[in-house]
């Protein structure tokens, strides 16, 4: 080998060529370089590499959502972005690139010292719209991918997965053409580019000008032999341009029979992989024919190497290759050989075949309505969440998208109640596929763009605005017109073409109480100063009443059938979902009313705490529930008084309305309306009568229902209510399943300043029971919160809370189904006879926020304004999984239990503040 070194000086030729080689390669890489470190105060050089890294505030200036880090690797990391909550669900970075040019991309990860990030937190990677990889605090600190640009920017996006993501460093490199030539239209992730013969530090930048990072091997086999050289040339010619820098090459493992490779986790199925094997012979006593091995792929021999045989010391194998999940790569000395294999590097990468992305000048159209909203928007939390690809894989926020041609394009976009102003964006006619726009109830003004003659337009909201000018103006050339609303704009002219006055046109003719999406400022602030002020009355007027009924029996009156009833006072109760006035009769039943309406309780349909539960028929047709207190009731006067009250002052299409009472010969009755469908108890695994299997979509829509109606709750007139008892036995179904909550005898108003915060009498049901209030005595909403995630996991699993008849582990529905979730084991829990009908995005959601409503420190619980918004988001995803299933099949194959992310529509505002706690990875709680 010293021999071969002694002639450096008759290689001068091959050694220039190899530094002008080098030289090109580094000044490019550097003209196509994007360095950032997030969250990085000012621009600084990395010391290493003596790369400039920019901050990332050009794309997320806030710092709120920047975390330090301990971070042990060369890279020397100490801080990284978080991305959790809000209107996103994914998170890019747009970078510039030339298209046609190929480039390595890579995002670095500090997740190995992350405590609040355990293994069942994830989020996955992507490329454009090609997701490429799952990130959690177990896996690989760093992610990589080759592609070949298509336009003039990229996207690198983060999506939601499973709590907060997360990123410190991002780096764009130019790449070497070679990898992408052979499929141009895929994004290639690294699996693992290994350096087998250095034992030192990994070689990247400046070394290697495009900047790939080589790792250092330790080779299990203490029989394997390590070699280096200082050789300084490389003969080029015919060699592959896929060339690794000469330091990686400088070293090498070796061994007399055989070197083994071997990785086990590699993504099984139809996923192809690409091998790139690097060898150049160091011992130049080495001739022609004596170091010949074979390259094996999972025992099947795959060529057949002599790196001399063709007049050069450097030779490389490219190989492509599918795999079960497993990888065996063996170099096995050939019979005849005298010398046993060498390798001095490989690289593996797996080959992602792009997702088609949306069209772009719908792309374009939508960039700049966003721009255009943005200059007099600059706060609008959903505009910032606006960011990569419009549509895929999963919609901004708003947004509602359809394939069309290989490519999706926007059908619907919807902003209302989003807090918008300035004038409305003129680019919006752009959006040439639109057929649903609603941009109501914002403080937009100016007047309405005028949209081309080709839209597609099928429906219009434009009301409660500031607009101006005359709505002839801009929609009289819309051919599928259908739905045109632009009432509550006082300055806008209400006028409508005679052309537009057609029998098929919906229309609220500009009048602003005739849309039902009117919800004015005014009318939220009046209703609730009404609603509290008239709750006090209600309550105390049904006091005053309960301890004057006999003098109220003077009241009472006839009924057409001659059986005496009474009506109390009607009130006028503010409803914050609908934020109108609305009347609640609550009515004064006699006692013989009551016994002939039931047949003098013939129908037994339920028992409860409070007593029996009858069927009945009143005279107007109308079918009630009648709730008779029993004399050995756990439950007394006060439960029923509570309910009596609360009932009488509020309304909710999601809360079980009161029809009526009786309060006679101590007797205590509650009418409400016959729900046919019976409780969520009944229809998951009741009695065999009553048990109903229920897909999942009506599931979705059961928990979601009860969702709302307990938000309205802890949001009523400025006073939350707590209800202290909710299971899936109080939430009934009516007959089109609407779940509706019930039993508020043990309902509270929550504490407030100055109010003691300890119940004396913890009330709740065992398997439901908030740990915290039982141990603390400490009532809040976030006790109903619990209970509520309780609710959650009998809906995924159709189990009950507690079932002692089961093995010990499984006694406790909330232990066993925690400990599945946290080891992503979801499927393990889901019931049986729903198993194949869901979507796995809208299930992990599900699962996602009973996880968090069952954490035992309430500070850590989210909302039920949070929980409404994820289920809503889970809910569309689920309704929409068809759809958009089907346009992913025909963009390259799918099923139903692939993570894909489905079109959303925006969800039905809830009146209350987002909690911030949903879903982010918790504090370490208290030892």
């Amino acid at each position: 080998m010293m021999e071969g070194l002694d002639n450096v000086n008759t290689r001068l030729i091959s050694c220039g060529i190899i530094f002008i080689f080098l030289f090109i390669q580094s000044n490019f890489a550097q003209e196509e370089s994007i360095s950032i470190q997030c969250c990085a105060d000012a621009t600084f050089k990395e010391p290493h590499t003596n790369i400039s890294y920019i901050s990332d505030e050009s794309w997320y200036p806030d710092k709120r959502s920047c975390q330090d880090t301990v971070w042990s690797g060369h890279d020397n990391l100490n801080k990284a972005r978080f991305f959790n909550g809000g209107y996103s669900s994914k998170w890019c970075y747009s970078l510039p690139t030339r298209s046609g040019v190929a480039y390595l991309i890579r995002g670095t990860f500090p997740i190995n010292n992350l405590e609040a990030s355990p293994p069942d937190i994830f989020f996955n990677v992507s490329v454009g719209v090609t997701e490429i990889e799952r990130v959690n605090s177990i896996g690989k600190p760093r992610v990589e991918g080759i592609f070949r640009a298509t336009s003039n920017y990229t996207n690198f996006c983060l999506v939601k997965g499973k709590g907060a993501a997360y990123l410190s460093k991002l780096e764009l490199r130019s790449s070497h053409p070679d990898y992408v030539k052979r499929n141009p239209s895929s994004v290639l992730k690294l699996v693992d580019r290994a350096d087998t013969g250095n034992l030192g530090s990994e070689i990247r930048y400046p070394v290697d000008p495009y900047d790939r990072i080589w790792r250092s091997d330790s080779y299990p086999d203490s029989t394997a032999n390590y070699i280096s050289s200082s050789t300084t040339y490389v003969n080029l010619t015919g060699v592959n341009s896929i060339l690794p820098p000469l330091e990686v090459l400088q070293t090498a493992l070796t061994h007399p029979e055989r070197l083994e490779f071997q990785y086990k986790n590699l993504d099984a199925g139809t996923y192809n992989y690409n091998l790139y094997l690097h060898f150049l012979e160091l011992d130049d006593s080495v001739q022609a024919g004596q170091r010949v091995f074979d390259v094996y792929i999972n025992n099947e021999k795959r060529q057949a190497v002599d790196i001399l045989s063709g007049g050069s010391r450097y030779s490389s194998v490219a190989l492509d290759f599918t795999t079960n999940g497993v990888l065996n790569l063996t170099l096995v000395k050939a019979l005849n050989s005298q010398f046993g294999p060498i390798c001095n590097a490989y690289e593996i990468l797996q080959d992602y075949p792009r997702n088609a992305e949306t069209d772009l000048d719908e792309v374009d159209a939508i960039a700049k309505v966003k721009n255009e909203l943005f200059t007099h928007n600059e706060n609008s939390e959903l505009l910032k969440a606006w960011s990569g690809d419009p549509c895929l894989p999963l919609p901004w926020h708003g947004l509602t998208c359809e394939p069309l041609n290989s490519a999706s394009v926007i059908t619907k976009m919807d902003l209302s109640l989003s807090r918008l102003a300035g004038p409305l964006p003129p680019s919006i006619t752009e959006l040439i596929y639109l057929k649903e726009l609603n941009l109501s109830n914002n403080g937009f003004s100016g007047t309405v763009p005028q949209f081309p003659a080709s839209s597609m337009l099928t429906s219009l909201d434009v009301s409660h605005n500031d607009l101006t000018g005359n709505i002839t103006w801009s929609i009289t050339a819309m051919p599928y017109l259908k739905t045109l609303y632009f009432g509550c704009n006082p300055h806008l002219n209400k006028n409508l073409p005679s052309s537009l006055n057609k029998s098929n046109l919906t229309t609220d003719k500009g009048m602003c109480n005739a849309h039902l999406s009117s919800r004015p400022a005014h009318g939220i602030v009046i209703g609730t100063i009404v609603g509290g002020s008239l709750l006090v009355m209600t309550i105390v007027g049904v006091c005053l009443f309960c301890l004057c009924r006999n003098k109220m029996k003077a009241l009472q009156k006839f009924d057409a059938k001659g059986h005496m009833m009474s009506k109390n006072a009607v009130y006028s109760v503010a409803s914050t979902e609908t934020f109108a006035r609305k009347s609640i009769s609550v009515q004064n039943f006699t006692l013989e009313y009551i016994e002939t309406a039931t047949q003098r309780y013939q129908t037994l349909i339920g028992e409860g705490g409070f007593g029996p539960v009858y069927r009945g028929t009143l005279p107007d047709g109308q079918e009630v529930a009648v709730k008779v207190r029993s004399a050995t009731s756990t439950q007394g006067t006060r439960e029923f008084e509570n309910e009596l009250n609360l009932l009488s002052a509020i309304r909710h299409e999601n809360l079980v309305p009161l029809i009526g009472y009786c309060c006679e010969n101590d007797q205590q009755i509650l009418v409400y309306p016959f729900m046919s469908n019976g409780s969520l108890q009944d229809r998951l695994y009741g009695a065999a009568a009553k048990r109903k299997t229920l897909d999942w979509p009506t599931r979705l829509s059961i928990a979601l229902g009860a969702a709302r109606g307990l938000t309205y709750l802890h949001t009523f007139s400025e006073r939350c209510v707590i209800h202290r008892d909710v299971k899936s036995s109080n939430i009934l179904l009516d007959h089109s399943m609407c779940a509706k909550v019930a039993d508020f005898g043990f309902s509270k108003y929550a504490p407030q300043e100055g109010d003691s915060a300890t119940s004396l009498e913890v009330r709740g049901t065992a398997g439901y029971l908030d740990p915290e209030y039982y141990s603390t005595q400490h009532l809040s909403s976030k006790s109903d919160v619990f209970s509520f995630g309780v609710v959650l996991l009998e809906i995924v699993s159709g189990r009950e809370p507690l079932n002692i008849s089961r093995p010990q582990s499984e006694w406790s529905l909330v232990e066993w189904a925690k400990s599945h979730i946290r080891n992503s084991k979801v499927e393990e829990i889901v019931d049986p006879s729903i198993k194949g009908g869901y979507h796995a995005e809208a299930m992990w959601r599900v699962v996602e926020v009973a996880l968090a409503c069952i954490e035992p420190y309430a500070a850590y619980r989210p909302c039920m304004a949070d929980i409404v918004r994820e289920l809503e988001d889970a809910f569309i995803i689920e309704n929409n999984a068809s759809e958009y299933m089907k346009s992913i099949e025909s963009f390259g194959g799918s099923n139903r239990y692939s993570i894909e992310r489905p079109i959303v529509i925006p969800p039905t505002p809830i009146p209350a503040e987002a909690s911030p706690i949903l879903l982010q990875p918790p504090p370490p709680q208290p030892r």
